[in-house]
């Protein structure tokens, strides 16, 4: 549905006069920037694509509206985000990317419906190439990136433990303590022992005890798409931050195009489009674009011009390429005992033994799942049966599941890429982003191996093995990586080490499209602490 079509908003969403930034873009890239500039005393304006849902007009709690929506969504209603349609239309090809699937566009951006596992890259991803001769290698390394980790951890409140012998150095412990492992982890854990595999536990940003103006965790394990208690990050909470800093935020005001002036050094202006289908021109000293690894290309492609033909801040010819994604793999199954999958909504055990071993082209990190097999609350909700009769298929579908899963790294080739296709065209008439993305021998090889690894597992347990996802079923773990990657080379990268872009002085990309290197851990963590990064050198020059 276009945004034209929504019902009257009042909001005033004219641009301000000039100000000192302007970010696209609220998810945790942008918001966490935003406030660390807005908190310095510059003035900041956020534009976002998307509405905001913690913001309803009719009063109602966004947990219990958030709740609403889901009952809604498993009952065939509409996207609990309301994705899809003309609005954010997009095309694939090769081995087909289903981008609308896990996507959000609004106040907030992915981690409104994130699972909340917050890990560092580990040291070997930085210096893949020098070590491995595997991908390129990042322009900082792990020992540049610590004092943002640690920032980065206390922004989000993460709480972990030092319990992990693979994880790299550390400066002072996580801000909060970490979750119990769940009852099934134990089962594993003594399979595990038994096999030589080493579990340890998951840091998580979702609050084990009350913190930042959240509630502790109340297991509802309700963790996707949304925590009813709060418990769990999200960038609403910096985009409040950022508003109370003196920020101003305009939702669904989607960015058309990026201005430059007559050389080409500088952006002046970003070209927003809203709901009653004016358009407007936001100006400002510098500009940052959060858009995640898909849009954040698009945009750029979209503002190509005589002095950028091939896309604004793409002299180099590879934005929009080496496009990555985590890979889901995945062994699950029965066992004759009580497992009491889903009364947690989130890991909390996991190994990283598997990373940093012998064979680097296959690193891999395994997931023991608290959530195998099917909800006993969405089983109910979806019942077209009541009473002992309900309770009975509840029993006999509920209780006894066990699964391990796992991320698997995919390295950077450039015909994987992020482009635009004229052929069809969004609610603005603009050409929708077209995704080219398949997996080589390598990837595959990687989700074998992990697949080899948790039937291990699974057979130590004795459990039945009911599914595998293995090389011909693996899918993304919608984590859009390396389409405006950093590097040194201004021939061979789109931004340098703090994310400025390197043909305009004040155009910064930010987000994990950045990373020359995906790795196998979860991204977030890393996102967080490059925008704390480019956020002080927006600072310098502002």
């Amino acid at each position: 549905m276009s945004e034209t079509t929504g019902p009257a908003d009042p909001r005033d969403r004219s641009p301000s006069d000039r100000v000192d930034l302007c970010v696209v873009g609220s998810g945790p890239a942008g918001a966490i920037l935003a406030h660390r500039v807005a908190a310095a005393g510059h003035s900041v304006v956020v534009l976002e694509a998307g509405p905001r849902f913690d913001d309803d007009d009719d009063g109602t709690p966004p947990a219990e509206r958030r709740d609403r929506a889901e009952r809604n969504l498993r009952s065939g209603g509409e996207s609990v985000w309301g994705m899809g349609g003309e609005r954010d239309a997009y095309t694939s090809s090769g081995r087909g990317y289903p981008l609308n699937a896990a996507r959000v566009k609004g106040v907030g951006g992915s981690t409104l419906h994130w699972q909340g596992m917050v890990m560092r890259l580990h040291e070997r991803d930085f210096e893949l190439a020098s070590r491995h001769g595997l991908g390129v290698d990042w322009p900082v390394d792990y020992d540049d990136l610590r004092p943002y980790y640690a920032e980065a951890e206390r922004a989000l409140g993460v709480a972990g433990a030092a319990d992990n012998p693979y994880a790299p150095p550390r400066e002072e412990p996580h801000p909060l303590p970490p979750f119990a492992p769940s009852y099934s982890d134990s089962l594993f854990a003594e399979a595990c022992e038994r096999l030589g595999i080493d579990m340890h536990s998951v840091p998580n940003a979702r609050n084990s005890e009350p913190y930042d103006g959240r509630s502790a965790c109340v297991g509802y394990g309700t963790c996707q798409p949304a925590c009813p208690s709060g418990a769990k990050y999200t960038a609403e909470s910096h985009v409040r931050k950022a508003e109370a800093a003196g920020a101003r935020v305009i939702d669904r005001a989607p960015v058309q195009r990026l201005d430059h002036d007559a050389a080409g050094d500088r952006v002046t202006a970003a070209v927003y489009a809203t709901p009653d289908g004016d358009r407007h021109r936001q100006r400002a000293r510098q500009f940052v674009v959060a858009c995640g690894g898909v849009e954040t290309p698009r945009l750029l492609l979209l503002s190509r011009s005589e002095t950028y033909p091939d896309g604004l801040a793409n002299s180099s010819g590879v934005l929009g390429r080496f496009f990555m994604d985590h890979l889901f793999a995945g062994v699950g199954g029965r066992i004759d005992e009580p497992t009491r999958q889903n009364h947690v909504g989130f890991n909390t055990s996991e190994c990283h033994q598997f990373y940093d071993d012998a064979d680097p082209a296959e690193g891999l990190k395994l997931e023991f799942l608290n959530y195998a097999g099917p909800s006993p609350v969405v089983e109910a909700v979806d019942a077209d049966r009541w009473g002992d009769d309900l309770l009975a298929d509840l029993r006999e579908s509920y209780g006894n599941h066990v699964a391990v899963g796992g991320l698997v790294e995919q390295l950077p080739r450039r015909e994987n890429r992020v482009t635009i296709d004229g052929s069809r065209t969004d609610d603005r008439g603009n050409p929708v982003p077209a995704i080219e993305w398949s997996i080589d021998d390598r990837t595959r090889a990687a989700i074998e191996r992990a697949n080899r690894i948790q039937r291990r597992i699974l057979d130590e347990l004795g459990a039945t093995v009911d599914w595998v996802v293995g090389p011909d079923e693996a899918g993304p773990a919608f984590h859009h990586m390396g389409t405006h990657r950093m590097g040194t080379d201004p021939t061979t990268s789109v931004v340098d080490d703090r994310l400025r872009t390197h043909d305009l002085a004040n155009l910064s990309l930010v987000g994990s499209g950045a990373f020359p290197t995906g790795g196998a851990m979860n991204p977030t963590l890393t996102i967080a602490a490059l925008s704390l990064r480019a956020a002080a050198a927006v600072e310098a020059d502002l």
